[in-house]
């Protein structure tokens, strides 16, 4: 899964034609999580919760 971003060790991947809905995927350490486009909610999958904040800052950027 190609990685997109990566900021205090999190990194953010995503395929382009996966399976619906459009999200992306969050690793940090063990913890990985699918993380919904459109809403930032967590599809599946936990993160710790500073790391789940500064991924959806990161998606709130990221999205314009």
């Amino acid at each position: 899964m190609p990685t997109i971003c990566s900021f205090y060790g999190i990194a953010i991947r995503r395929f382009f034609n996966d399976h619906a809905p459009p999200h992306f995927n969050a690793r940090y350490g063990e913890f990985e999580a699918t993380i919904d486009i459109a809403t930032l909610a967590v599809i599946e999958g936990e993160l710790p919760c500073r790391a789940l904040v500064l991924v959806g800052d990161w998606g709130c950027l990221a999205s314009g």
